[in-house]
């Protein structure tokens, strides 16, 4: 009896971890290391103050930016504590301190601090990981990062790689960093989907939209064309339009004129009826002939923005809205 019992608890403590969702607080926590690793600054204000809301305190946003320097640099680790000092200007009653700062013991022992990051590192990797390729680095990584900044006591190791996991997602060129932290997430006690729910909503959010152009507002009056959600920033004789991991707008026609795509952030796809599709990524040009069916859109995992506007205008020129581009269609794309 006492084994079946043993058995129900270890069930129903896997189908808890399972079933694990991401809270409000993390969701802070989330935010605001996506939106510091950019640096982002006044889409950081308002973060922090949504993060402190939501539960998020003081000291631990402190911990968050202090170790995301490892990840992303001394400036933007101080930029963003400097967002939440000038937040703190303002402060809210409801807004929690949290526990009081302790200076670990092993700041005061560096032998201590290495055991200590080793341990963290191995955990992490889900192995003994040794970088002799570069033994300073090596000895950074276990005697400093997972050591030193590690030791901190307001975050626990799974809250500092949801802070990481979603710095590195706010950041380009880092994936392989990236993939090794989501493992190492779960290694730390967050569960897979948990993870999984992190970086979909981060995404679909638009916190990894990694662009200096305006994202606009909600593409209200177009709504019905496009599977998914589009935002529009109208900018001067050109719209920029920015459009969410798998958004798409239908198949139509530019009728009488020319249509001019130039992709300025993200990636995503443009198909002419017919032909093979394009991928659009920084820098691409498309001009869409007149007559032409086609549509354009995000990729599954990316957000994408293009700037639009038409030339070689004749009279009478018209919009033709077609039919949708079917999850069919759209998943074969590589």
């Amino acid at each position: 009896m006492k084994r079946l019992i043993t058995i129900v608890i270890t069930l129903l403590i896997m189908v808890t971890t399972n079933a694990q969702t991401l809270t409000e607080r993390q969701k802070g926590l989330a935010a605001c290391a996506c939106l510091m690793a950019q640096g982002d600054m006044s889409r950081l204000e308002s973060a922090v103050r949504q993060a402190l809301d939501d539960g998020v305190t003081i000291n631990e946003l402190k911990e968050a930016f202090s170790q995301l320097y490892a990840y992303t640099g001394f400036p933007r680790s101080l930029n963003a504590l400097g967002v939440l000092d000038a937040v703190l200007e303002n402060r809210s009653e409801k807004w929690l301190e949290g526990k009081p700062w302790m200076r670990p013991e092993e700041w005061n022992d560096a032998k201590k601090a290495y055991e200590l990051g080793t341990k963290n590192q191995t955990q992490l990797a889900g192995q003994p990981f040794n970088y002799t390729f570069c033994p300073q680095n090596d000895y950074y990584l276990k005697a400093h990062l997972f050591g030193d900044i590690f030791a901190g006591n307001q975050l626990t190791a799974a809250d500092r790689e949801i802070v990481t996991v979603a710095a590195l997602s706010g950041l380009n060129g880092v994936t392989p960093q990236l993939e090794a932290h989501k493992k190492g997430a779960v290694n730390f006690g967050n569960s897979q989907e948990l993870v999984d729910e992190l970086c979909e909503w981060l995404g679909k959010e638009g916190y990894t939209l990694k662009s200096d152009w305006p994202k606009g507002e909600p593409n209200t009056a177009y709504a019905q064309y496009f599977i998914g959600n589009s935002y529009l920033a109208p900018m001067g004789t050109m719209v920029n339009v920015t459009f969410e991991p798998r958004c798409r707008n239908n198949w139509h026609i530019h009728h009488k004129q020319v249509q001019v795509l130039v992709c300025v952030a993200g990636r995503g796809w443009y198909q002419e009826w017919g032909k093979e599709p394009v991928e659009l990524k920084p820098g691409v040009v498309i001009e869409i002939p007149a007559e032409a069916k086609h549509w354009h859109g995000a990729a599954k995992d990316s957000w994408m923005q293009h700037l639009t506007y038409h030339k070689d205008i004749l009279e009478g020129a018209s919009n033709e809205w077609l039919e949708p581009v079917t999850d069919e269609v759209y998943d074969k794309l590589k």
